[in-house]
């Protein structure tokens, strides 16, 4: 699971300092304004609705735009976009497993998009079901530790709503459960008074390729293309790189 722990880590500090906060803004509002959509427009009665809103307060996402995209969403605002979501699969330089996921009310336009950044970016797209083999959905949920919170409190909190693995990441834990089971982990760590970063539903692989500085650059490279897209919605790649190359490349 130690690469799993990379992930989470790498994937929080880039949300945290992602110095474009206007597309990802605007993705995390599509995201609260599709969970409306399918659960209805009540956060209480729809968890998806619930974690999603939540991403959006601690991105600093304004409680106006929030509460639009739910109005919206839950039909009950005009202007709402019939998004379908999308899976795509590729492959990255040093023979990197990519599966991207996509929100899109334009097929031809997200496939134009995602074609365009893997083969400008030394990858290239793959057949349905070439990767993501190699990738399982998972619960993942990230607790601070603000305030003293310790591994044993986690762990006492989550034990018995389902989670199978808390990993300590240094200044946070990661908690992994079936994604059937967020719903109870996040929960139980509510019920506890245990403040959490995120509650997601990832995509995580079961094997890692490492990567060189020069092959890890690329990846980035093509990772970044790829996330520049307003379609695309998540991006997940089954690499690992060691800390060492990770302060190189900044």
């Amino acid at each position: 699971m130690s690469g799993h722990s990379k992930w989470a880590t790498t994937k929080h500090k880039k949300a945290v300092v992602d110095a474009r906060r206007g597309k990802l803004f605007a993705k995390l509002i599509k995201n609260v304004e599709v969970a409306a959509r399918s659960g209805g427009p009540d956060p209480v009665g729809n968890p998806t609705l619930y974690d999603a809103v939540q991403k959006a307060k601690k991105n600093s996402v304004p409680n106006e735009n929030i509460d639009r995209a739910i109005r919206r969403g839950g039909g009950l605002e005009a202007g709402g976009a019939a998004y379908e979501s999308i899976t795509y699969e590729g492959y990255a330089p040093g023979g990197v497993a990519v599966l991207v996921e996509a929100l899109t009310d334009n097929r031809n336009r997200a496939a134009s998009d995602i074609r365009v950044a893997f083969t400008r970016n030394g990858g290239s797209m793959a057949d349905p079901g070439s990767v993501s083999y190699l990738f399982s959905r998972r619960g993942v949920v990230i607790v601070p530790k603000a305030g003293g919170v310790t591994e044993d409190d986690v762990l006492t909190a989550v034990l018995d709503a389902g989670a199978e693995e808390v990993t300590d990441l240094g200044e946070s834990f990661e908690v992994i459960s079936e994604p059937g089971d967020l719903v109870a982990v996040r929960t139980a760590l509510q019920n506890a008074g245990l403040d959490y970063e995120s509650a997601e539903r990832p995509f995580l692989p079961s094997v890692e390729i490492d990567l060189d500085e020069d092959n890890a650059r690329k990846v980035f490279r093509l990772i970044e293309a790829l996330e520049d897209s307003d379609d695309v919605q998540d991006v997940y790649a089954n690499y690992n790189v060691s800390d060492d190359i990770m302060e190189k490349l900044g």
